[in-house]
């Protein structure tokens, strides 16, 4: 980094070392006051750092520091643990990645069955997947929502940055749910055709 940061970057910057958790600017606010215009010296951090063994970088809004992608080979451990998900899993991720916030009948409606005991269990024990409140429906089913953990874990800055349905079926991926999706879609829109034809009828009667 070059020439001496002023008090309000130094204490930007030891905030985000000191804290465990990524951190909203909110939260910073908390710690360093307002004397700084905030935005400008979390983005000057950022290209100071740039470069650098270590990173600050940003996911979905929360700010923290992280080993540079190219050295991370370096902290990992000689063993490792792989996390492996079941192909309903990831097609549960990916629902709840792109149509966010979802409901399980939501999510069950695009895959075309029933979402397993343990599937979203496991997403949330990931830290992938977190409960976003409940729909004000009758039920008031929960919904769910990916977390900053998600994006982090597949090097996203927000969810706009996950590729387009076009892209995946190119790739070959998520075929299953591309389809189910389609086809619930499809199905609604019929249902609706068919609904509007049944009320004609009833006005020409």
């Amino acid at each position: 980094m070059t020439g001496e940061p002023d008090d309000f970057t130094r204490a930007v910057e030891a905030t985000l070392f000191a804290s465990e958790q990524p951190m909203s600017t909110a939260d910073l606010r908390l710690h360093v006051g307002t004397s700084g215009d905030l935005p400008a010296t979390l983005h000057k951090l950022q290209a100071d750092y740039a470069g650098r063994g270590i990173n600050l970088v940003e996911r979905g809004g929360l700010w923290h520091f992280q080993t540079a992608a190219d050295l991370a080979h370096i902290l990992r451990r000689e063993k490792e643990e792989t996390r492996r998900l079941s192909r309903a899993a990831m097609e549960t991720l990916a629902i709840i990645g792109y149509h966010e916030p979802v409901s399980r009948a939501e999510i069950e409606a695009i895959r075309g069955v029933q979402v397993g005991k343990g599937t979203l269990d496991v997403l949330m024990e990931a830290g992938w997947v977190r409960p976003a409140g409940r729909r004000e429906v009758p039920g008031r089913p929960l919904i769910f929502a990916t977390t900053p953990e998600f994006l982090t874990h597949f090097g996203l800055t927000s969810r706009r940055d996950l590729p387009g349905i076009d892209d995946l079926r190119a790739a070959g991926l998520l075929d299953p749910v591309d389809l189910a999706m389609e086809s619930a879609m499809a199905a609604g829109a019929a249902e609706e055709d068919g609904q509007s034809v049944v009320e004609m009828g009833d006005e020409d009667a």
